[in-house]
């Protein structure tokens, strides 16, 4: 779990309800150590800044190109996307994910929603919550469309995908008690949940 900013603990309890153990990463030897890493939600801009600063940027462009598996989450998916539209001067990401993704593409604070996603692979609809999330405006052949908004004045739009060892979500699927979003993760990650111990 990226610790540097943003839904860590949020995360953790999705995790931790599927039998996942996790630690949380804030430096350069923590990413060595781990077998999967989720990028959580919060603000891209600050968590850019914090990899910069804790000297995490550079070894976790070498993982993820060396193939550790990855959830990004809002602004996790920012950080993964190798292209960013509206992003603030300058901005940088991690990079991995040949996606070109629209920072706050949704609107602002106050245009935050929340509304049911079919995401590909899953037997039901899962509860989405979109704050000030982006969405992903173009994707490269090799990505996986996992779900897209289906009503509404940005029907449509990519909010979730795949690519490899790389999974990303527009919407917060740690907020709530469905973690079946992380449970795509943890297959793709090649994790033993507590069900299939």
């Amino acid at each position: 779990m990226l610790a540097v900013q943003g839904d860590v603990r949020e995360h953790e309890q999705a995790l931790a309800r599927l039998g996942v153990r996790t630690t949380r990463v804030r430096r350069p030897d923590e990413i060595a150590a781990v077998d999967g890493l989720v990028l959580p939600g919060g603000e891209s801009t600050t968590q850019i800044r914090l990899l910069r600063t804790f000297e995490l940027l550079e070894p976790l462009r070498e993982r993820i190109a060396g193939g550790l598996p990855v959830l990004g989450t809002c602004a996790g998916m920012i950080l993964l996307a190798d292209r960013i539209l509206d992003g603030a001067p300058g901005q940088q990401t991690v990079g991995g994910l040949d996606v070109t993704v629209r920072r706050n593409a949704f609107g602002r604070q106050v245009d935050s929603f929340e509304g049911d996603v079919e995401v590909r692979g899953l037997d039901s609809r899962v509860h989405g919550v979109f704050i000030r999330a982006p969405w992903v405006e173009d994707a490269g052949a090799g990505v996986e469309v996992l779900a897209r908004v289906d009503a509404g004045p940005a029907a449509g739009r990519i909010v979730a995908v795949r690519q490899g060892h790389l999974m990303a979500t527009s919407f917060h699927p740690e907020v709530g008690t469905d973690a079946r979003v992380h449970a795509l993760f943890c297959d793709l990650a090649g994790a033993k949940t507590s069900e299939e111990r």
